[in-house]
């Protein structure tokens, strides 16, 4: 693909949500570039999140991606979660009507990227040296540099879906920034392995050595992942190790079930919560990282990045139709509005399923208390249900 000197909205990242922006645009002949400093393969290859829920995989059908994962996407209805040896089932279906579909992140991804190429967007790989310039004004410009030739492109609006760490947050000025954000006192050790699911839904356990959930990609692909120390050591960590960790603290025949297999990767990741307000400086927009980062234990990360496409590209359309800037300047408080949302329910299922440091026996007992409440009230499932399968758009 020829660069380009001028385009209508250029989009700095070419993970899921730069992906899905550019193909949601295009399908109403909206023009875009998108910038990546890392190589297609290497994107493609990072595993990520993989519960996507109803809204999701409404706006992949949207973007005509929804094919493969309609075919290979794993429906489930609930989860199940265990505590002081027992194992309790929360039926999102009977509870709120709708249920969450298994399919990875890396999966989305390969199916926005040959849908790109299809249809032939302007997608430039290993970009170096991206900044962006004048997004307060009315032509911001984008500059950057490809197989070693300095080139510019100057756009109506720029989306940053570059992540935490990318270029677009960190060119606003930290004035213009109300920061929120909170670590916690673990991290998650995460194993994938090629082994079938001991269960057909989701197991999240809670236990005195500290949290557990066995989750899964596929029939024969399975994602494993324990709480850990903030300073912990993935070479502490062999295969036997986590295997013997995880039926420790999953228990009874969950534990029973599992097939050990060498793992295919392993990590460990820190978890925190974080905000960046607003979403929205000038004609730069934030969009899912970028703005804001959410502990994975309540399966909200890809999920609310999806939420700020569907906003920030239907306020495009708006404004490129009709000239309606209706979308365009609510964009942050609309999106912020779910974001909080989803920090709050994210929270709280990190602290209702983790072990801290800090506890006292006072507060393991509330814990306890707690998710048996959870477990045996209609209402109390009922929340976490709504929450998990993702709350109504405005």
């Amino acid at each position: 693909m020829s660069a380009k000197e001028r385009t209508q909205v250029g989009i700095i990242g070419a993970g899921p949500s730069g992906l899905m922006l550019s193909q949601l645009l295009a399908r109403h002949g909206i023009d875009s570039i998108v910038l990546e400093r890392q190589s297609r393969a290497y994107v493609e290859a990072r595993i990520r999140a993989g519960v996507l829920e109803q809204g999701t995989v409404d706006l992949l059908e949207e973007a005509g991606v929804a094919d493969r994962l309609h075919r290979e996407g794993l429906v489930h209805d609930g989860i199940e979660i265990s505590f002081a040896g027992g194992m309790h089932r929360i039926d999102f279906r009977e509870l709120a009507g709708a249920g969450v579909t298994v399919y990875g992140q890396t999966e989305i991804q390969k199916d926005l990227n040959d849908a790109r190429v299809a249809d032939g967007a302007c997608i430039v790989w290993e970009a170096e040296d991206v900044s962006i310039e004048n997004f307060h004004g009315a032509q911001p410009l984008i500059r950057y540099r490809s197989e070693g030739v300095e080139r510019k492109v100057s756009c109506d609006f720029i989306a940053g879906c570059d992540g935490f760490h990318g270029v677009c947050r960190a060119s606003i000025s930290p004035a213009n920034l109300d920061i929120h954000e909170r670590v916690y006192p673990f991290t998650w050790l995460g194993m994938l392995a090629e082994t079938p699911p001991i269960s057909e839904e989701l197991i999240y356990a809670h236990h005195e050595r500290g949290f557990a959930l066995f989750s899964m990609r596929s029939p024969t692909l399975s994602r494993l992942y324990i709480q850990c120390d903030a300073d912990e050591k993935l070479e502490n960590w062999p295969d036997q190790r986590i295997w013997d960790e995880l039926r420790l603290r999953l228990g009874g025949e969950a534990a029973e079930r599992i097939q050990e297999s060498p793992s295919i990767e392993k990590v460990v990741a820190p978890l925190r919560s974080f905000v960046a307000g607003p979403m929205r400086h000038g004609q730069l927009f934030l969009v899912g990282d970028a703005a804001h980062i959410v502990p994975p234990t309540g399966a909200k990360g890809l999920n609310l990045a999806a939420a700020d496409v569907r906003l920030l590209y239907r306020a495009l359309v708006d404004f490129y139709a009709s000239g309606d800037k209706f979308g365009i300047e609510s964009y942050s408080e609309r999106a912020l509005r779910r974001v909080w949302k989803a920090q709050r329910f994210s929270w709280w299922m990190t602290t209702l399923l983790h072990r801290f440091p800090e506890h006292s026996s006072y507060d393991q007992s509330i814990q306890l208390a707690e998710l048996d409440y959870v477990t045996s009230s209609k209402a109390a499932a009922t929340s976490l249900a709504e929450n998990y399968i993702g709350l109504p758009f405005d």
